[in-house]
């Protein structure tokens, strides 16, 4: 954060501190937080042409603020990107990339694995306006293939999953939506710019709930898109000032802070996350655990190219159960014994959250759907905190030993 420009290629961890807008004429060190739903002009003629898009400078609080501003520069700093623009939840900011791009007769791709709502927006909410779809394995690049056609506009993934951590290969994907005239749209909200940057693999925009890892400590929410100059001020910026999908100046500037120790966080966190994956690998009552870190997942040699070999902080288990019934008793059991961790649905807090993932996140979907997204009655989701691990291994320890 400076008055001058900064040094060009800059680390990620020091762009993390100090990509921001000009200080004010205070000459404040933190970031400034404004609260104004409006902006005095200088003069009619300037006011015309900001409106316009002329001229550079604020207007009104739902098309623009400061605090917001140096949000967006930052995150598109650490992500690589020409521009981003920020919504008011992730789910928002999925849901003006799709209106900003598609239209009545249009097509998308996207992966069976892929967050509940995410499935229901697109292949639900979506349909109701005439956007088609059609949802392929997440690691099965020939099915996304074979899934274009001419009326194709978008492949939209996520890697790694929500709640299997399945992993795709961002750019065997890129190759396949540019072949065909289509962008490929990644969410990078599990690993983060702390360990994946979609689009130097070949992504054209990437998509964040904020309220996840970027904030890092659950306390409010936000999204944002990374994307060329040409998207966000053509395709996605329309859609924010009519829609009004705006994110809030004090959520900004939360989450403006939180980036500054987003590396460090995901370091200890996966680090933690790693250990406990091990643990729950060789633990009796755990019949299959989902981590990219570990050498037993699929894609674990793609995960550790694509994430600065690096697991991410989110993993997920599997109870060891006969039949879906007792699957869930057990599930439950384990959820209701917790005295330390939360049941909580949300994820990437400082605090270690767990969650049943087929009965909230997905609990949306069809059984068929479920089921293709490999989400069963036993399995649940632990987004990793910073608790010292002994603290997190017995709370799971006293629901694992008591079924």
């Amino acid at each position: 954060m400076s008055t001058q420009k900064l040094p060009d290629h800059l680390h990620a961890q020091t762009r993390a501190v100090r990509v921001a807008s000009e200080r004010s004429q205070y000459g404040e060190h933190s970031e400034a937080l404004f609260l104004t739903s409006g902006y005095v002009q200088p003069s009619a003629e300037a006011s015309a042409r900001r409106f316009a898009g002329d001229e550079e400078g604020f207007t009104y609080g739902r098309y623009g603020n400061p605090t917001v501003a140096s949000f967006e520069q930052r995150l598109a700093a650490m992500e690589g990107a020409p521009a981003c623009i920020s919504t008011a939840s992730g789910m928002s900011a999925i849901l003006m990339m799709c209106m900003g791009l598609l239209k009545s007769g249009d097509h998308v791709i996207c992966s069976h694995s892929m967050f509940g709502s995410t499935i229901k927006l697109i292949g639900t909410d979506l349909a109701k306006f005439g956007v088609r779809s059609t949802f392929v394995p997440q690691t099965d690049a020939a099915a996304w293939q074979a899934a274009i056609e001419p009326a194709t506009k978008l492949l939209f993934a996520e890697t790694p999953t929500n709640p299997l951590t399945e992993v795709c290969d961002i750019r065997a994907l890129a190759d396949i939506a540019h072949n065909a005239g289509a962008l490929l749209a990644v969410d990078n909200c599990f690993a983060t710019p702390a360990l994946q940057r979609p689009m130097a693999l070949g992504a054209d925009i990437v998509t964040h709930s904020g309220t996840k890892y970027l904030d890092g400590q659950g306390r409010v929410m936000a999204g944002a898109l990374c994307a060329s100059e040409k998207l966000v001020t053509e395709s996605f910026l329309p859609v924010l000032k009519s829609a009004g999908m705006t994110l809030a100046p004090f959520n900004a500037w939360v989450v403006l802070k939180g980036l500054e120790t987003l590396d460090i966080r995901m370091q200890a966190q996966s680090a933690r996350a790693l250990t406990l994956a091990q643990w729950l690998q060789a633990h009796p009552a755990v019949a299959a655990v989902h981590y990219p870190g570990l050498p037993s997942h699929p894609q674990h040699l793609l995960a550790m190219a694509q994430q600065s070999n690096c697991g991410g902080a989110v993993l997920s288990f599997e109870v060891k159960a006969t039949g879906d019934e007792l699957a869930r008793q057990r599930a439950f059991h384990l959820l209701d014994s917790l005295q330390t961790l939360s049941l909580c649905t949300n994820l990437g807090d400082t605090k270690t959250l767990l969650a049943h993932p087929a009965s909230t996140s997905h609990g949306r979907l069809t059984p068929a759907q479920r089921s293709l997204a490999g989400v069963s009655q036993g399995l649940i989701r632990v987004a990793v905190g910073l608790e010292h691990l002994f603290d997190i291994q017995a709370d799971l320890e006293r629901g694992l030993t008591s079924f």
